[in-house]
């Protein structure tokens, strides 16, 4: 009977807590935003320049800030790195782009649009994001590309072909066996995508921002686990696919963002150093003693920003030419 009543005594204080949680995450967990609020022009965002006006996020109301006073304006087509040391800041740019966590004050602007007052799905699906652990779901190569099937085999194709998966010569109705490890659209991708390697998923999630063809592209830290010939070849699918959009880098290897336009060095939740990697270079700071401890010379600087190209003028090539197809 003693028995019977501590685990009867036992049992009722499980559920009294399982009921507990219940009504802390259903009352008090704080909602995320509506998935759409005012109606958004179907082509926005344009030319994807980004405004951050005296920027501070935090992550909980009783913690301290990790963004302060941040202020950057990114013109459509520019190429930014943001460097910095761990816990500098970096990626909280990317979470409040992508509003994963609200502001504590001040705006950001999208071509215009205040995005605190457009919905969640209008804003995040006219974004793209190359993260450092891609997520690839049980599926295939074209569920994982185009889940919505929104695009063409020969889209699929054309982004694959750039992001280096499949050789340039592949063409996609070419005869294929089903247990050859060549990439194609119909090759199936195991949960997580544990049947490819690293350096391949961080490709595929190359190939799904190209499909998707946003304005607006987020590397963060894509390459920092790869080996060296995945990184080169992300960096050539960046030089060229991505050619006209707006990027925000966040690097991990100085040396793949030494030929952007501009480079943002964070620390401690503020812009420490912003200019052209020259201009930093020269000014002798922060930046300078990571590329000293990197081992990078101002010829690399000049060398890289010559491969590169600049992207403003990219990006008024890519735009013409857009208009100029929308007008035929």
């Amino acid at each position: 009977m003693i028995q019977f009543t501590v685990r009867q005594l036992a049992e009722v204080e499980n559920g009294m807590n399982a009921v507990e949680r219940l009504q802390y995450y259903g009352t008090q967990l704080e909602e995320e935003a509506p998935l759409h609020t005012i109606e958004v022009r179907p082509t926005w965002p344009e030319k994807g320049e980004i405004i951050f006006d005296n920027v501070e996020m935090r992550y909980r109301a009783q913690l301290p800030l990790v963004l302060s006073g941040l202020s950057m304006h990114v013109a459509g087509g520019e190429r930014v790195g943001i460097v910095g040391r761990t816990g500098a800041g970096k990626s909280s740019i990317m979470s409040t782009l992508f509003r994963l966590v609200e502001l504590s004050g001040g705006h950001i602007t999208i071509d215009g649009i205040d995005i605190s007052t457009i919905g969640l799905h209008d804003l995040r699906s006219r974004l793209a994001i190359i993260p450092q652990d891609p997520t690839l779901f049980r599926g295939t190569v074209r569920s994982n590309l185009d889940p919505f099937h929104e695009h063409t085999d020969l889209e699929l194709w054309s982004a694959l072909r750039q992001a280096d998966l499949v050789p340039a010569d592949a063409r996609p109705d070419e005869p294929r066996n089903k247990d050859s490890p060549r990439v194609h659209l119909d090759m199936v991708v195991e949960e997580d995508g544990l049947n490819f390697s690293l350096g391949q998923r961080q490709l595929m999630a190359l190939a799904r921002a190209l499909v998707r063809g946003a304005r607006i592209i987020v590397c963060d830290e894509a390459t920092s686990s790869v080996d060296m010939e995945t990184d080169d070849k992300i960096q050539n699918t960046i030089a060229t696919g991505f050619r006209g959009r707006t990027l925000l880098c966040i690097a991990h290897r100085l040396r793949t963002i030494i030929g952007y336009d501009r480079i943002c060095v964070m620390d401690a939740g503020r812009i420490a150093e912003l200019g052209t990697p020259l201009e930093l270079w020269q000014r002798d700071g922060i930046f300078r003693g990571m590329c000293d401890r990197s081992g990078i010379r101002v010829e690399d600087i000049k060398s890289a920003s010559a491969e590169m190209g600049t992207a403003h003028e990219a990006g008024v090539e890519s735009l013409e030419a857009e208009k100029k197809e929308d007008n035929i």
